[in-house]
């Protein structure tokens, strides 16, 4: 969708406290099943990959968590820190939730077996892009989480056609207009 001819390839949001951050996390997910590849409702909706970029506890991985949970995910969703790669599977969607903080550097993500996940219906969430370097697939979309006085910011920027979609979507979710602060 697109709001007079303009698409939306980048959106800020200011979140003010954790419910907020949660609020995006499960926009996210909304805009994504409702056909962020151009699919029906009810259908596979494609692979998709989310680069997620802050410092330690800018709220990544509570941003993924409720992502998750609208999705439908049920029971534990545990951040993949330790384990680094984390997948759950709710409504035939394959959601790999990957944490590179403390890998050495691309040669590592290799062996993780990440790009065998994209030729399904997967969406891929990587915690800490930049140690992934070229070993990664590219995103469709990165949000970049920083803090700001008494709040966080939240920046989208879309990277594919997927991702322009994604945002296009977002604009129109009717939970995040309290936190869109400008539309670009």
């Amino acid at each position: 969708m697109q709001e007079y001819g303009v698409s939306h390839s980048s959106l800020e949001f200011e979140l003010p406290d954790a419910l907020a951050t949660e609020a995006l996390g499960a926009a996210l997910a909304r805009a994504y099943t409702r056909g962020v590849r151009g699919v029906a409702a009810g259908s596979a909706v494609g692979s998709a990959v989310i680069y997620l970029h802050g410092e330690l506890g800018a709220g990544k991985t509570t941003c993924v968590r409720s992502l998750l949970r609208t999705l439908g995910v049920a029971g534990l969703i545990r951040s993949p820190t330790y384990t680094l790669v984390e997948t759950y599977r709710p409504q035939g969607i394959t959601c790999v939730h990957v944490d590179l903080y403390r890998l050495g550097g691309p040669e590592a993500v290799e062996e993780l077996g990440l790009r065998d996940y994209l030729g399904t219906d997967c969406l891929l969430l990587v915690e800490w892009p930049e140690k992934g370097g070229s070993a990664l697939p590219p995103p469709d979309l990165e949000l970049t989480l920083t803090y700001q006085n008494d709040f966080r910011r939240a920046r989208l920027d879309a990277r594919t056609k997927c991702g322009l979609g994604w945002t296009d979507k977002l604009v129109h979710d009717s939970s995040l207009p309290p936190y869109v602060s400008n539309i670009t």
